[in-house]
């Protein structure tokens, strides 16, 4: 008997014919039959539906707003008490070394935050703001509503059939939308780079919103493969490939994340975890940095290929964290960390790949423009 969780929709990922996998203890749809390819290719061009019900969806309230955002700006290095009210932003919790514990996506719905956080971390993350913000604030998993995701040029026309005001949200807009009769909680936003929006509901109308999306012509559904490679090719963060607690933002090149009153000489700089660190590498620069990287030929290089300054070089100068191929590329793609001096673009680095070294030229990210309205 199988220990994994399932989602709400899925016995809608089996009649569908999905191929279903482990991932962050859920079985979860990996691809369908039209395969990973064909699904990337079908979000790019028109829209695609993403099951991720399995990351947290978390309302952190206190007596005010404001309190409730003061007490998650002591976690995270974002300014969450000046976001506008139905604006989502992205962040990340940070820990004393300045590393990145998990990113996440924070909305102000005028009195709480919610909050979206990885599967995998979500217990660890509740468990932390718990603890760091009781007794004045209130920590709440959501455990009785499904998260969707429509993506694509396409997904302001199929969503707009369902509710006409998604098409007057523009990028990181939030929103409670009418979808066959349930408030949706709506962000304009996600994980492609492509326009597109992600869909909190209840959990007994998941099968059948995610059913009416699906009705449209323009509609495919879509599973983690393809997931995984149109935010490689995007430039976005894994968390625990890309990005971990040993990361700090400013390595991973996450700096505009931080907006300008929490860092120095502002009036609420610093006073999160890893502060020092984090301030002096946005002031004085950093070691390392995450890069782009085209692999030469069709040969994708994947996590955990070492990569060398020279073919002879003996001593390796970074690794790569994400990789695969890219399809809109048209060729494989790969992000990873070298040295300062090497992160130019148009830099010639090698990969070492089944045991020979290949060309790897380090290019600026992100492969594929976005696509979101702003």
């Amino acid at each position: 008997m199988s220990d994994l969780k399932q989602t709400p929709l899925h016995a809608l990922h089996v009649a569908l014919g999905a191929k279903m996998v482990p991932f962050a203890g859920y079985d979860m749809p990996v691809q369908y039959p039209l395969g990973v390819m064909k699904e990337h290719l079908h979000t790019r061009t028109k829209a695609g539906l993403f099951d991720v019900s399995h990351m947290g969806q978390v309302i952190v309230r206190g007596a005010t707003y404001k309190a409730a955002a003061l007490g998650l700006e002591t976690l995270i290095p974002v300014d969450v008490l000046g976001l506008g009210e139905n604006r989502q932003r992205y962040g990340f919790f940070t820990n004393a070394d300045g590393g990145i514990e998990d990113d996440l996506m924070l909305a102000n719905r005028g009195n709480h935050v919610f909050v979206v956080v990885n599967a995998a971390c979500k217990d660890a993350d509740i468990a932390h703001m718990k603890s760091a913000l009781a007794p004045d604030v209130d920590v709440t998993e959501i455990t009785d509503r499904a998260l969707l995701a429509l993506q694509g040029p396409a997904a302001e026309t199929v969503l707009a059939t369902l509710d006409p005001r998604a098409a007057d949200m523009r990028f990181m807009d939030v929103a409670t939308l009418d979808l066959n009769g349930v408030d949706a909680w709506v962000s304009r936003s996600g994980y492609t780079g492509e326009d597109g929006y992600e869909i909190s509901v209840p959990t007994e109308a998941a099968e059948p919103i995610a059913k009416a999306l699906l009705d449209h012509p323009d509609v495919e559904p879509i599973g983690l493969g393809a997931r995984d490679s149109l935010r490689l090719e995007a430039g976005l963060c894994l968390y625990g490939h890309d990005i971990d607690d040993t990361t700090t933002p400013v390595e991973a090149g996450l700096t505009w994340a931080i907006q300008k009153v929490r860092r120095v000489g502002d009036d609420r700089a610093g006073d999160f975890p890893g502060a020092d660190q984090i301030l002096h590498q946005i002031e004085d620069g950093v070691t390392r940095k995450r890069v782009g990287l085209l692999p030469e030929g069709r040969a994708p290089m994947r996590e955990g290929v070492l990569l060398f300054d020279a073919e002879d070089s003996e001593e390796p100068i970074g690794t790569i964290t994400s990789g695969g191929f890219g399809p809109t590329v048209g060729g494989p793609v790969a992000m990873g960390y070298v040295p300062t001096e090497y992160a130019k673009p148009g830099t010639t680095l090698y990969g070492e790949l089944r045991g020979k070294r290949m060309p790897v030229t380090v290019a600026k990210l992100p492969f594929t423009p976005a696509n979101f309205k702003r």
